[in-house]
């Protein structure tokens, strides 16, 4: 699994490529918890090259929504592949994480005036 960081117009983008399991979510926690330490207010994690999530991914992604909503941060998920996104949509996931289709509208989810 790997891991890369950009920004644009103020979006930090996460794109994370390979396999989201038990073997890599220590290391993803990791680096999320040191993204959510510097506080940014939009995030956009990528996971158009992750395929496959499993419980502790589900949990590493759960924990730094919540780190980043504990400092007034927003994210988004982009650009699910269909067997990623079933996951999400089986565990009802789909209604805590905001998911978008592509990383623009994905950015301009976190970006928009709060409702």
């Amino acid at each position: 699994m790997t891991i890369d960081q950009s920004t644009a117009g103020g979006v930090l983008t996460l794109k994370i490529s390979g396999l989201i399991d038990l073997a890599g979510s220590p290391k993803l926690r990791e680096q999320l918890h040191d993204v959510a330490e510097t506080k940014p207010a939009a995030v956009v994690i990528d996971l158009a090259e992750v395929t496959y999530i499993d419980s502790s991914g589900l949990a590493t992604l759960i924990e730094f929504y919540r780190e980043l909503k504990a400092v007034n941060g927003r994210l988004a998920l982009c650009c699910l592949q269909p067997r990623v996104r079933t996951v999400f949509d089986l565990v009802r996931l789909n209604e805590l994480f905001q998911i978008s289709e592509t990383a623009e509208l994905a950015a301009t989810a976190v970006t928009a005036p709060a409702k």
